[in-house]
This record gives C-alpha cells, structure tokens and sequence, in this order.
C-alpha cells in the first residue's frame, strides 16, 4: 500500500470503508464486520499465507500476522489468500488473526494425495480466469473441469487462450475459440496476447471490477498475463518448454496483487491435478446441455447409457451431441460421486444400490441370452 499509518488513521475517520476499499471492502463487509470493530479488532485482507502466519493488508498498512486461532481440522476452512480477517491490534507480538469473515465464493479442489482431501485456492472471488495455454494441444477435458470448479466456486469463470499470438492464422484461431465456447457454454472465451497486446484491454476491463484469480497449468502463461495486467514485471517469468508448453513452477505462493486499473488479483501457482470436490452443480453447468436434454428422457433417473427412450443417446445418435462430450460428462460425474461418498454415508449406499442394480440387470440379460441360445 502507498499509505502510512498516520494517513490510513485519517482517512478512515472520514470513512470507515475508504483504505480498504480498493481491495474489495464494502458496505456489506463493513456490517459483517461490525462486531468484531467493538471488540477492538482490525479487518485485514489476506494477501498471501505462509507457514502458519499471513501477511494481511490493513488499514494500518501491511501487516503479518500468526493464524493459530484459525487453523482448524477442516482444510477447507483454513486460513486463504483472499479472505478477510478480524486482526489483532498493535501491541500484540505476535499479532494473532482471530477469525475470518464468512466467504462469499470460496475455489476449491480435491488434493492430489491419496486421502482425497479438499484444498481451498482462494476465496472471495468475483472471476476465475481459466488460462489455457495456444503454445500446446487444447486438452478440452481440463478445461471442463477447470470450468465445473469455477462454477461450483460461486465465481463467473472466463476462459483466457493465452499465448495467441503463437496462431498467426486468424481462421485457425476462430476455430480454436469456436471449440472451446462450445466446452464452456455460458462462458466468455477470449484470446489473449501478451506480446501483442491482442485481448489485453478486454481483459483488463472484466478484471477492474472485484476481485479475480487466474488458474491454469504450470506454463499457460499466467505470471506473464500477471506482469501485463499489473503493468509491470512483479511476477518471475521462466521459458516453457517448446515440446509441452511445460516450465518450471514460476509462482510457488498464491499472492494478491493491487491491479493499477481497479481490481484485485490472485496468482496462484500451476496446477498438476483439478481433481473435483463436491462439484455436481458446477458439472451440471458445464453441461448444461445435457442436462436439458436430459429433461426429454423417458426416465427421471435415467443414466443416458441404454435406456430406452434416452434423450441424450438420441441426440448423440443424431450428430448434435458430440460423444466426447458425454463421455466427459459421466466420467466427471462418476468422479465427483466418489470423492462425495468418502465423507457422506448415504451417497455410498446409493452408490453400492446402483451397483447391485445393475449386477442384476447384467445376469437376468446374461440368463435370457442363455435361453434364446437353447
């Protein structure tokens, strides 16, 4: 921040929200808040998180502070860049965050660990830019799942094709957004070129207005489209490999940055796995076709497998759904219902029912082939 403590004191008596309020404070955040101000507690954004302690800005500036009272068992609910604080005032060393405001949006995912936790991302965030890289083969399948946990999040995702300028034909790139919008409806796509410039200024006016993280693969470009919407070179940059488009991780921590045109943005380090978390609703938006097509089916609970009268295999069948997609679609719902089934008992019951129901079917067609055979 470019204010000293003094001057934040000032200000803040003409108008309790004015220092913070380029970080995203508000009236409704000024009322959650209000118990905690007679406490005597200072509100604070958090702007990055560090082993046990983070560094929040306030209105005396920026500050560290230790997070032991806010370290639960739930990982979802530890403390993340993003969050807003009830701090500690000075004279405490070390100064303690107390408690966290309840979140408005809160981006999360399954670990890649084999204990299939949950891991918040970030939280409070008005748009969640999925960056995909031009330099590499579009992996369509990463994008809805980049798009699910975004809409599960409670945040308006974008897709950013970055690196656009590697697709010097203007008809091969309209056929690149062409595939992508029709992965992401709903969702804007926009190309983007930080070395021309080329998307840069529609960009910067989506990201003005809140607070916005930008996601993606390690090497999809995201600390360079950091660097230019900052306008200056504050995230370091490393060369991806020409073979994958890969690099070494160039963002270790997730960091809240001041944009100069409005705006807080979130950089967060790349992504290996985007394993879901109790994402059915978010999977549902993605595929938000299917799921109208699914109204027509003959059966509320049909699986759009071999059912008859299946609205969605009729539409496959027709050419007007594409098989990939509805392949993505199970799979991911197949997935989401086992992550939710290792913490929810009856979705483990519906699961082996399910099972058993089908094990079923399976021997009374097996026993009828026998029959028609004889």
């Amino acid at each position: 921040m470019s204010f000293s403590s003094s001057e934040a004191s000032t200000s803040l008596q003409a108008s309790p929200s004015h220092a913070l309020a380029p970080y995203g404070w508000d009236a409704g955040w000024e009322a959650e808040f209000a118990r905690h101000a007679e406490q005597g507690l200072l509100p604070g954004r958090v702007v990055r998180v560090d082993r046990g302690q983070c560094d929040l800005v306030t209105t005396e500036g920026l500050i560290r502070a230790d997070t032991a009272f806010v370290t639960p068992h739930d990982p979802l609910k530890v403390v993340c860049t993003g969050d807003w604080a009830a701090v500690e005032p000075v004279g405490g060393n070390p100064r303690y965050v107390r408690t966290l405001l309840p979140r408005r949006t809160a981006f999360a995912r399954s670990t890649s660990s084999k204990r299939s936790e949950g891991q918040i991302l970030a939280a409070n965030v008005d748009h969640a830019i999925i960056t995909v890289s031009l330099a590499v083969e579009l992996d369509l399948g990463r994008i809805e799942r980049f798009l699910a946990l975004a809409w599960e999040s409670g945040a308006q995702p974008l897709v950013v094709l970055s690196k656009a300028d590697l697709v010097p034909d203007p008809t091969g790139l309209s056929y690149l957004v062409e595939d992508v919008e029709t992965t992401a409806p709903g969702v804007q796509v926009l190309p983007v070129s930080s070395a021309t410039g080329e998307g840069v200024e529609v960009l910067s006016a989506v990201v003005s207005g809140g607070t916005s993280v930008l996601l993606g693969a390690s090497g999809a470009g995201k600390s360079t489209l950091a660097n230019t919407l900052l306008g200056e070179d504050v995230m370091t940059v490393q060369a991806a490999r020409d073979v994958d488009g890969k690099g070494r991780h160039t963002t270790t921590t997730r960091n809240l940055l001041l944009l100069p045109g409005g705006g807080v943005l979130i950089d967060t380090p790349g992504l290996r796995g985007v394993g879901l978390w109790d994402a059915e609703t978010g999977v549902g938006q993605v595929f938000s076709e299917i799921e109208g097509l699914a109204a027509d089916c003959r059966f509320h609970d049909c699986a759009h497998e071999s059912e008859p009268g299946c609205a969605v295999t009729a539409a496959v069948e027709e050419g007007v759904l594409p098989v990939r997609r509805l392949e993505s679609y199970r799979k991911l719902l197949r997935e989401n219902q086992r992550i939710v089934a290792k913490t929810d008992a009856r979705v483990r019951a519906e699961i082996l029912k399910d099972w058993k129901r089908k094990g079923a079917a399976g021997r009374a067609a097996m026993e009828a082939k026998r029959g028609r055979i004889r």
